[in-house]
């Protein structure tokens, strides 16, 4: 996929997908620490659902990160796409 054409709910799975790996966890014990699905959290990193602020937030817990340095990271990763 072209970068340039990167949408949010791609960038943001991809951050998801970044900070899940880097703490050695599967979807399945991340779904279950977000308290969501092993199959949404496979559809958030393909950038296929773009989940809700609670979502996100529970996501956040989840990885150890605040939520609003998640978005951070979504917002570079956009603006490294368009450069």
């Amino acid at each position: 996929m072209s970068a340039a054409k990167m949408t949010v709910e791609q960038a943001f799975g991809c951050e998801i997908k970044k900070a899940r790996e880097s703490l050695q966890k599967s979807q399945q014990t991340l779904a279950f620490d977000a308290e969501v699905h092993r199959t949404y959290i496979s559809l958030i990193e393909r950038g296929q659902k773009s989940p809700t602020l609670a979502v996100i937030g529970r996501l956040a817990k989840a990885l150890n990160v605040r939520p609003s340095a998640l978005l951070r990271r979504v917002e570079a990763r956009l603006e490294q796409a368009k450069s």
